[in-house]
């Protein structure tokens, strides 16, 4: 018995569960080591249907990583928009990143982070480091905000705090990643932000 497919796609075909399905995947194991017939096998296509239903896998990754920070990502937009002071969003941005980290069901660290570790694809290394570059200018800006208004002194290096928040980021990724435990995650996150301003 086959099944009955709709242009190349099996009929019932949930696009955006199946995308879901990728994010994960990729969240998981990185670009590089995600490979076309592992995308076919987590989402029940073959590969023909892959390629028709997102455009192969660099397309479908980049829309992945897109559809990633809406849905499991914006902790550090959300802080930064709702909180009235720099030292405040950031000190949001660090205490609630542990548990960002290593949500129950969900893939440990964070696909922007992370996604692009191990691969030499220029196009997905310039598409991460673009978004992880556009969070530091966002922090950045927090902070010069501030600066102007005369809430924190004009002698501080913003673009260097910025840094180092997403220093700290990318380090409590990789040991969640490696399995630490969220208690230790807390732990760094409150060391990093005893130096803040």
């Amino acid at each position: 018995m086959t099944s009955t497919t709709t242009r190349g796609r099996p009929r019932g075909f949930d696009r955006d569960a199946a995308l879901d399905q990728a994010i994960r995947l990729f969240w998981r194991k990185g670009y590089e080591a995600t490979s076309v017939r592992d995308l076919s096998e987590e989402l029940s296509l073959r590969q023909p249907s892959l390629y028709n239903a997102f455009g192969g896998k660099h397309a479908l990754f980049e829309e992945a990583v897109g559809v990633y920070d809406r849905r499991y990502g914006g902790f550090i937009d959300a802080a930064l928009d709702e909180e009235p002071t720099a030292p405040q969003a950031i000190r949001r941005i660090l205490a609630e990143a542990p548990a960002r980290y290593t949500r129950e069901g969900l893939p440990r660290g964070c696909l922007v982070a992370a996604g692009d570790q191990g691969t030499d694809d220029e196009r997905i290394r310039t598409t991460l480091s673009r978004l992880r570059e556009q969070k530091t200018d966002d922090i950045r800006r927090k902070i010069e905000t501030d600066m102007t208004a005369g809430r924190l002194a004009g002698s501080i290096d913003a673009a260097g705090q910025a840094g180092y928040v997403m220093a700290v980021l990318s380090g409590l990724v990789q040991r969640a990643r490696d399995g630490a435990p969220r208690r230790e995650l807390e732990q760094i996150a409150g060391v990093a932000s005893v130096v803040l301003p």
